[in-house]
């Protein structure tokens, strides 16, 4: 992915998406709050992924270490006492539509919370989007050709439905 952090709303255009292979360009666009999120993850080479399997599970085993509470003296120190296991599965260098799904439910069960979905958060955007701009700026950010599979993902307002009742009667 290219990404333009020339603007005060930075763009990122992919390269590899879903609909690339039909000649379609899809363009990401970036606000003040995201780029303040993304910026640190953009610090590497512009062909390392920025989110990878194996650096988030360093960071997750780096900050257990920090937490543990047995003292560093009594044994258990990462790289001694220990026999290397070899893992049921290495991360991988990029995460995929199903492992970032799965590190998803991992993470609501460790904390007891209820199960979703990534798209739940698409779905939810799309609608506040929508909401607030309309169906042609829920479009564009979404990405999608024509309005009518917006109109899927972005749930109708109906607060407009009950103002348009009120007003009319």
């Amino acid at each position: 992915a290219m990404v333009d952090r020339t603007g005060d709303v930075w763009t990122i255009t992919l390269v590899e998406h879903k609909t690339a292979y039909r000649g379609k360009t899809r363009t990401i666009y970036v606000g003040p709050q995201a780029q303040k999120v993304l910026a640190p993850y953009l610090l590497r080479e512009p062909t390392v992924t920025c989110f990878s399997p194996i650096e988030s599970e360093k960071q997750r085993r780096q900050a257990a270490h920090e937490r543990r509470v047995t003292p560093p003296s009594c044994g258990n120190r990462p790289g001694t006492n220990r026999i290397a296991r070899k893992p049921r599965k290495a991360p991988t260098a990029a995460f995929t539509t199903g492992t970032y799904g799965r590190s998803i439910l991992y993470a609501c069960k460790r904390a007891k919370l209820e199960h979703w979905h990534p798209n739940q958060l698409r779905h939810a955007t799309a609608t506040a989007i929508r909401k607030e701009f309309g169906l042609e700026a829920a479009q564009v950010v979404l990405g999608h050709a024509g309005a009518d599979v917006t109109q899927i993902y972005a749930e109708k307002d109906a607060a407009k439905a009950i103002d348009v009742a009120r007003k009319i009667g």
